[in-house]
């Protein structure tokens, strides 16, 4: 199977899955409709689905039989619960009081779509039924299912995604940001999910702690050189390419790696980011060419 058609046959198995795990107001009876139709417009409205892919990927590393879509089906839950984490950070991060953004994935935003209130409380939905997904399908297996809320947890805390989302507000407009800073918000905001992305399917498929040790090490440098193209495209995309409002981070005078260490110089690091989570792909068990390909494909964007 080519790179492409397995990439396609897991992005599919994930919007499958999604339409499944994530609720939908079902029957007259009175309840929460608004809530999940506002759950299901912001997780369902399509993009790269890396995160899920990572954790697909990561299992077929230790389980050579899921080269089979229907052998994908362990880590499934675990790739929804990880979607649906990260689909409630962008709701709240496209919200008025963040990053007021009119535009994701191509079509208005949550808070546009739907308002402010009721896409709060989507996000709020979205990340607490990541857990209820872990919780449920991996309750045959405690240990299993303790590591994998205890992995996405940790990347989802304050310490992590959140603390570099705050992190992210308090730069805006700073005078004199650091690089350290810089890359203390975007291993945080950024690279933490793609860690827990890549572990918690390594978990799932059995994986030894050192492979484990591995894939978080591919994960964090993955995560930098993702944001760094991101700030990359930001600066030098439209709109429509991107899906998203372009040239939002120089109107907010956000802290970038554009803005700290121009585009040719972040171009540059992207690379040598990406270099370093090849290098770590490359010591894993099992085929990894798919990971090494999903890998490259991420530099691409810059072009």
């Amino acid at each position: 199977m080519d790179f492409t058609t397995k990439l396609n046959a897991l992005v599919t198995e994930v919007e499958t899955a999604l339409d499944l795990l994530v609720p939908a107001h079902v029957g007259a009876e009175p309840g929460p409709a608004r809530i999940h139709d506002a759950m299901r417009y912001s997780v369902l409205a399509g993009g790269k689905r890396l995160r899920p892919v990572l954790a697909l990927a990561a299992t077929a590393l230790f389980r050579p039989a899921a080269a089979s879509a229907s052998e994908w089906s362990s880590a499934l839950p675990a790739a929804v619960a990880l979607e649906c984490v990260h689909t409630y950070s962008l709701v709240h991060d496209d919200l008025p009081c963040m990053d007021n953004d009119d535009l994701r994935r191509g079509r208005p935003t949550a808070h546009k779509r739907f308002d402010e209130a009721t896409a709060l409380l989507s996000g709020d939905a979205l990340l607490t039924h990541a857990f209820l997904l872990l919780a449920t399908h991996y309750a045959a297996d405690p240990r299993l299912a303790t590591a994998l809320v205890h992995e996405l947890a940790d990347a989802a805390g304050s310490a992590r995604l959140v603390g570099g989302q705050m992190q992210d507000l308090l730069a805006e407009k700073k005078a004199d940001p650091t690089a350290a800073e810089l890359d203390f918000i975007h291993l945080n905001k950024t690279a933490a999910m793609l860690e827990a992305s890549l572990v918690m399917g390594g978990l799932v498929g059995g994986a030894s702690p050192e492979a484990l040790a591995n894939l978080r090490a591919a994960g964090r440098h993955l995560g930098l050189a993702f944001q760094i193209i991101d700030d990359v495209l930001d600066a030098t995309a439209d709109s429509t390419t991107l899906g998203k409002t372009a040239g939002k981070d120089a109107k907010s005078g956000k802290t970038t790696y554009v803005s700290l260490h121009g585009i040719d110089a972040a171009r540059h690091m992207a690379a040598q980011q990406t270099d370093a989570a090849l290098a770590a792909i490359s010591a894993l068990p099992g085929d990894t060419a798919f990971l090494l390909q999903l890998a490259q494909s991420m530099l691409q964007r810059v072009k």
